[in-house]
């Protein structure tokens, strides 16, 4: 069946960096959109970035543009989101999720990302 994992979350510093990686499998990941989501505490999942299938291109959510940057490495059946110049309030749970934009046809557990010094 599909399943998304997801890993790399941790506690970082602000205005330090992580990188979140997603592991896909059960479906030809090559021919799916992939994107990343997140949910905060006490809020709504929210959309932060998609990248078409075959890496054709990007879009990202004006909240992180410039700070973010999804990339897929189709031989390993992994998305990755790269997180630069953290703030407290990049705090939360992130998804990686199939598809470019809600609503999503899978959704990973997620990885817990927490800011704080």
């Amino acid at each position: 069946q599909v399943q998304l994992v997801e890993s790399g979350g941790g506690l970082a510093q602000p205005g330090g960096s992580l990188r979140l990686s997603c592991a896909a499998s059960g479906f030809t990941f090559s021919q799916y959109s992939m994107s990343w989501a997140r949910q905060a505490p006490g809020k709504g999942l929210e959309w932060m970035a998609g990248i078409w299938s075959k890496g054709r291109g990007t879009t990202y959510a004006d909240s992180v543009k410039g700070r973010v940057t999804i990339s897929r490495d189709d031989a390993k059946n992994i998305v990755y989101l790269q997180m630069n110049s953290l703030k407290p309030e990049d705090t939360a749970l992130y998804y990686c999720a199939r598809g470019l934009k809600p609503p999503f046809s899978a959704l990973g557990t997620g990885t817990q990302v927490t800011v704080s010094s």
